[in-house]
């Protein structure tokens, strides 16, 4: 790493609540989206990712099994 230089971990967000932070990795599968962060186990999200906002370092996701009327 250069001196001045910053990791890029994202906070990421299910339905506009966030759902974990200082994520390394975020990973398509079929069944969802697989979150790596270092300490912790990687996590799989049956969700969608609706926007990754590079700048403020944000994933916004959307669940595959929201209920119909908040559709």
């Amino acid at each position: 790493m250069f001196i001045g230089e910053t990791m890029c971990q994202a906070t990421v967000y299910l339905d506009d609540k966030e759902i974990m932070r200082d994520v390394l990795r975020v990973e398509y599968l079929p069944e969802g989206i697989r979150l790596t962060t270092f300490f912790e186990e990687p996590r799989i999200v049956p969700a969608v990712i609706r926007q990754i906002d590079l700048l403020k370092h944000r994933v916004m996701l959307e669940s595959l099994d929201k209920p119909k009327e908040e559709q």
